[in-house]
Formats: C-alpha cells, sequence, structure tokens
C-alpha cells in the first residue's frame, strides 16, 4: 500500500486550496486547509505533517512571518517548507531564505510541478540505504537517520534545507562543492533555482554551528570555487 504524504496548505484562496487539495488527493497527498496565518500556526501544532504549502500573501499574519514563527517558534521547526507566491520580487525570496523557506513555486503554477517538487524535498529526508549514519568533525556531530546535528553535545534546530545542505557538504567532506553541483543536488537541475540561495542558507548554518562564524571551522568558502566541510578530525 502507498504511503501517503500529509500537506499543510495555508492560502486564502479558496478556489486554489480546493483544486490544489483535489489534485495532489488522487496523487498520494492529503491536504488540509488552513486559510490565514493563525489558522496555519494553530493547525501544524495540533497535527503532523510531511510539508507546509505556504502563500506569501495572506490575510493579517503574512507567509513571511508565519514561515518565522514556524522556524522559531513552532514543536515542528524542521518540517519542509514550499513557498507560493505571486511575486517576482528578489527582496522577498532573500527575505523567505533567510527566515527558512526551502523552496519557492510561483503562481499561477502548474499542479504537477508543485506536486514534483514536493516529492523532491521528501525524498531528501531520508539517507540513501547503506550510507553511513553518523558523521563528526571536531565538536560538529550529524546523525543522518535521525536528522539530528550537535555541537558540543548542544543539539542545534536546522530547517529541513539546512540540514539537507549540510548533510551534501558532510557526505563529500574534504571534497570542495561548487553552488551549481548544490543547488542540483538539492533542487535538482530541472528546477529554476536562485543563484544566491546557497550562500544564505551557508551564513545561517554557519550563525548556528561555528564558534566564530566570521572565521568558521567547519564550512570553509574557497573563493570563486564553492565550499568544503572539514574532514572528521
Amino acid at each position: 500500500m502507498t504511503q501517503r504524504t500529509a500537506a499543510l496548505l495555508i492560502d486564502d484562496d479558496a478556489r486554489l486550496a480546493a483544486l490544489v487539495a483535489e489534485y495532489l488527493g488522487k496523487n498520494d497527498v492529503d491536504v488540509t486547509v488552513a486559510g490565514d496565518g493563525e489558522k496555519g500556526l494553530h493547525t501544524l501544532a495540533r497535527g503532523h505533517f510531511d510539508v507546509v504549502l505556504l502563500d506569501i500573501m495572506l490575510p493579517g499574519v503574512d507567509g513571511l512571518e508565519v514561515c518565522r514563527r514556524i522556524r522559531v517558534e513552532s514543536r515542528h521547526p524542521e518540517v519542509p517548507i514550499l513557498m507560493l507566491t505571486a511575486k517576482g520580487d528578489d527582496v522577498d525570496k532573500i527575505v523567505g531564505l533567510e527566515l527558512g523557506a526551502d523552496d519557492y513555486l510561483a503562481k499561477p503554477f502548474n499542479p504537477r510541478e508543485l506536486l514534483a517538487r514536493i516529492r523532491a524535498v521528501l525524498r531528501r529526508t531520508a539517507p540513501p540505504a547503506g550510507e553511513r549514519v553518523r558523521f563528526r568533525s571536531g565538536l560538529l556531530e550529524i546523525d543522518f537517520a535521525a536528522r539530528e546535528v550537535k555541537v558540543a553535545g548542544k543539539r542545534q534546530v536546522l530547517t529541513h534545507f539546512e540540514f539537507e545542505l549540510l548533510s551534501c557538504l558532510a557526505r563529500a567532506a574534504g571534497r570542495v562543492l561548487s553552488r551549481e553541483h548544490l543547488m542540483d543536488a538539492l533542487k535538482g537541475a530541472e528546477y529554476e533555482t536562485f543563484d544566491r540561495s546557497i550562500d544564505v542558507h551557508v551564513s545561517k548554518l554557519r550563525a548556528k554551528l561555528e564558534p566564530n562564524p566570521k572565521e568558521p571551522r567547519y564550512i570553509k568558502t574557497v573563493r570563486g570555487v564553492g565550499y568544503v566541510l572539514a574532514r572528521d578530525r
């Protein structure tokens, strides 16, 4: 029996929400709809969801504030967030990424692409079979199976995308990975990517993991090339 995915759609467009719920429901994704930000946060707190589909333009509390609250204040800070927006302004994208959004999809969109993006996010959730279970470098510890990261024994709360980015670097520890390689590995080359998103997420990771983010010990920049995670030591 196919395992179904639980998605929380926070959008005030009732017609769009009904269409999305109907299409995704036929493709093993059960959609719960909340018509505004406060209802969305309340619904998330009461249930378990595999992914949140979040519109930026919401009445009252907007999508960016909802994203911030999920990452900072909710009981489910690691849930993947896919933001839906009619805006093409890069400022919104930058702010959303800094707040912890994992992906973007501009309206109007094809429901098939939305489904593909949801599946892509979920595929990145579990490490491939047979892969190393843990990684350690200095005081940094990563448990891939439990999706847990610790620094000096203290658990660090990462967003879904931040964990995937860190995992990608850890699995290639000691090797320099270009921004293009990281974007392809994390989003898929077939999808439109925001070319500075990797830099934004690396900055957020350093703030959470590094003793001194301005002089990183773990995630190092190789100027003009990309990033490298220090090997186990």
